[in-house]
């Protein structure tokens, strides 16, 4: 049963990792996600061995992979001192009861190598008390340098096979990062991995630079920026850096930009004589369509994830709440009925809710509902929370967490559920979070 891929994936970039797998075997071992889970699965996870030239880099790559597990609030790890079997080879053989004794109901073996700038992790996910492979085992290979990626990788697909749903570790985030004082903050784009890995900046501090979001494909960024002194929006590509302005009008104010599904246009507000409105630009062919006529503001709009509507916050009402709307424009329906001022709303990619930001008596909460504003849940409570963005899973939020006083703003996550709020480790002041499709 187990019949490991027989040779390592060919040695490949970065960018263009390796996967090699067999059709899984009948599920045993699950976890339902939307249902409650109140004790974390336990799982056994022995440091991966080193098969040749992988020195500390085996360990680091067993670290990251509990670290994603676990930062699920989904699993939680066995430590390795009450493991009872020493596993001394990849292939040694698995003594199940002795890992059913330590009530792992997980077990994940594996072993790294690495030459020739290459590295390469090959890994078994065991059903403990079924006593057999949970399916069978895969191995997944890259350029030395991303060994990050390639534990991202390795845990998305342990993730995947236990929920049934697809991971998110295998991801990036462009932010707005800062620094300086408050009266002069400086702010450039910059992206990380999902959990504030390998930060590197995007544009210089020259001007102040606000709400980037990504593509569907992930290789071009859109964002605002003051550099011609009062806010446009800007297209930039991902592998060049190059940078382009979009529906640039004369006499006019663009910004909170957002693309559509398949990439092709942009959904964004204009202001022009004082008024706000949500207009819409073909990216390809430069036409410009205007989706809202009203005095009031209107922005913030996001698509549904088929393409044919989109959300927005307007204060048409008197007072800041969410429309939803025809992709094409049209009449809009109010969706938002609590007390309390909403905005800066976002799809989530599953289709089943949208995100938004809530302030209400004193205090700002990230929250969801369902596409017909029912079923409201607030997920956090804070002094500033705002700017929800979905992990490409639909099943956890990042946002921006500002502290009273002069204390610097943080990228925090949540899951759907509340129950998993935590911060993301950056190590600097940061805002503005919007999250990559999985990357290739």
């Amino acid at each position: 049963m187990r019949r490991l891929c027989q040779t390592f994936t060919a040695a490949l970039t970065a960018a263009t990792l390796g996967l090699c797998l067999a059709a899984p075997a009948e599920a045993r071992l699950s976890i339902t996600l939307g249902t409650p889970v109140i004790e974390p699965m336990p799982f056994a996870l022995p440091t991966f061995g080193d098969e040749g030239g992988a020195g500390g880099m085996a360990a680091d790559i067993s670290a990251v992979i509990i670290s994603d597990l676990q930062g699920t609030g989904l699993f939680e790890r066995i430590p390795e001192s009450a493991y009872i079997q020493n596993l001394p080879s990849f292939d040694a053989a698995v003594s199940y009861p002795d890992w059913q004794a330590i009530n792992a109901q997980a077990l994940i073996t594996g072993a790294v190598q690495a030459g020739g700038g290459q590295v390469a992790v090959k890994f078994c996910l065991h059903d403990v008390f079924a006593g057999s492979l949970l399916e069978e085992c895969m191995q997944f290979a890259g350029d030395a340098g991303s060994w990050r990626r390639v534990a991202h990788k390795v845990a998305d697909a342990v993730y995947s096979r236990i929920t049934g749903e697809t991971g998110y570790f295998d991801s990036r985030v462009v932010f707005v990062a800062e620094s300086g004082p408050k009266n002069q903050r400086q702010k450039r784009l910059a992206v990380m991995d999902y959990d504030g890995a390998n930060v590197s900046y995007l544009t210089d501090s020259s001007s102040i630079v606000l709400a980037p979001r990504f593509s569907p494909s992930g290789d071009r960024i859109l964002f605002t920026s003051y550099s011609s002194g009062f806010p446009q929006i800007y297209l930039m590509d991902v592998g060049s850096l190059q940078i382009r302005s979009l529906g640039e009008q004369p006499g006019t104010m663009t910004f909170a930009p957002r693309f559509s599904p398949d990439g092709n246009r942009v959904v964004f507000s204009l202001e022009r004589g004082g008024n706000t409105d949500i207009y819409m630009l073909d990216i390809g062919s430069g036409s410009l369509s205007q989706l809202t006529n009203s005095p009031a503001i209107e922005t913030a709009p996001s698509f549904s994830p088929d393409g044919s509507q989109i959300v927005f916050e307007s204060d048409r009402s008197g007072g800041q709440q969410l429309y939803i709307m025809s992709a094409g424009g049209g009449e809009p329906r109010r969706i938002s009925g609590g007390s309390g001022r909403y905005g800066t709303p976002v799809w989530s990619p599953r289709g089943d809710y949208i995100a938004f930001t809530k302030q209400n008596a004193g205090q700002f909460h990230i929250g969801v509902m369902l596409m017909d504003g029912t079923e409201e849940k607030l997920l956090t409570s804070s002094y500033l929370d705002e700017g929800p963005t979905w992990a490409p899973n639909g099943r956890v939020i990042m946002f921006t967490r500002q502290p009273p006083g002069e204390g610097n703003p943080e990228l925090w996550t949540v899951d759907t559920t509340g129950r998993v709020l935590r911060p993301v480790q950056l190590g600097g002041a940061a805002s503005d979070p919007a999250w990559s499709p999985l990357l290739p």
